[in-house]
């Protein structure tokens, strides 16, 4: 059995267990597969794509063979993978079957289109290549409908916006940020957004996206129709899991890991927006970066868990910009909220009065750091 450490994929949680390895490992063979160019760019840049004025070929910052010559992988870009035989520890692809010790899975996610009519004419900016596609499109256009009002679709919203395109948002839920906090909070960025200029279709379902004559109509419920240049979809993410699957590896919402990321055969791993730990999925960078270094020991013969503290997430809608940490989304927090001029600072209790959640906004972002180290810690009055 060959002792080739095989990764498929190429996104930010692949480049960072290459590194990881390498610090741990000099000699070890590092076999980078990859179905897209593996050139190497920082994903979270496509929210600001438009009002910077940057292409496609912008965002590169390390050309694929650039990396691969500094940290010595040997990188087959552009191919595809096939299958992987877990019996066999080959990953066939359609260039050439490659044997390995260690397999790990770095597959990503890729956008969710609804199932409506002319789905396919609806664009996703979920990758580098995704949005080479569709640039000249959305740089000439002069009306873009925005499905989803989620992290991405409000970034995105912004930019647009910034960029002096008229931007229509749809979305299903009754405010934006729906998932990640409460309307009281969300409030503030979407009044923002529509001070700025950004229409809004809230409880609402886009149902078909039409062609007519030089532009687009997009039909929503209650018989409404939109016509505009271009439809944008950030709707949300799914992890890959198809290959996994076929492999006979266990999968729910993602590829199921341990919490040494190991996955249902102990040879093979995964990390990144794909993977799924005790029932969580492993999306957003600094997770996919402790996931790297803690699988490079891992790898390099020191077994180790990935432990994970808690994390901020940044929404980057600079005009009215949010950091938040904790169980944001729960229906079950007690919100305390103050807000000024200067932002506003909403921190979330449990029933048993521990502070579980917060989300601070602009001036107020300063906060963050001494509320992150305060979760967990019982409210100021039930303090003994």
């Amino acid at each position: 059995m060959s002792d080739d450490i095989i990764i498929i994929g190429s996104g930010f949680a692949a480049r960072q267990l290459v590194k990881s390895l390498r610090q741990r490992d000099k000699d070890v063979t590092i076999r980078l597969i990859a179905a897209d160019s593996a050139d190497e760019y920082n994903k979270p840049d496509l929210s600001h794509v438009f009002s910077q004025r940057l292409s496609a070929d912008d965002l590169t910052r390390v050309v694929a063979d650039e990396f691969a010559a500094q940290n010595g992988v040997l990188l087959h870009k552009n191919t595809q993978v096939i299958s992987i035989s877990p019996d066999r520890h080959t990953v066939t692809t359609a260039n050439g079957v490659f044997p390995y010790g260690k397999l790990v899975l770095a597959l990503g996610a890729e956008a969710v289109v609804p199932d409506v009519e002319g789905a396919e004419q609806m664009i996703t900016l979920n990758s580098q290549q995704a949005y080479r596609q569709s640039q000249a499109t959305l740089q000439k256009a002069a009306h873009i409908v925005l499905a989803g009002g989620g992290l991405i679709g409000t970034e995105l919203a912004m930019d647009l916006n910034r960029a002096g395109k008229k931007v229509t948002m749809i979305d299903r839920a009754s405010h934006l940020l729906s998932s990640l906090m409460p309307p009281e909070i969300s409030a503030r960025l979407q009044q923002h957004l529509l001070q700025a200029g950004v229409d809004m279709y809230l409880n609402s379902n886009l149902l078909a996206v039409k062609k007519h004559e030089n532009a687009l109509e997009v039909e929503l419920d209650g018989e409404r129709v939109i016509r505009c240049d271009a439809v944008v979809c950030a709707v949300g993410l799914k992890p890959n899991i198809a290959l996994a699957a076929a492999a006979g590896l266990e999968t729910r919402r993602g590829i199921v890991v341990d919490v040494c990321l190991a996955t249902s055969n102990p040879d093979i791993f995964a990390l990144g927006d794909c993977a799924e730990m005790e029932g969580k999925l492993l999306h957003w960078l600094q997770p996919a970066r402790l996931a790297a270094m803690s699988l490079a020991r891992t790898l390099t013969g020191e077994r180790v868990s990935l432990m994970l503290p808690a994390m901020l997430i940044k929404i980057k809608t600079p005009d009215c910009p949010f950091q938040l940490a904790g169980d944001t989304g729960s229906k079950d927090l007690l919100w305390q909220m103050q807000v000024n001029q200067q932002g506003l600072v909403a921190k979330g209790y449990s029933a048993s009065g521990a502070l579980t959640a917060f989300v601070v906004s602009e001036d107020q972002m300063k906060q963050a750091f001494p509320l992150l180290k305060q979760l967990g810690t019982p409210a100021p009055d039930t303090q003994s």
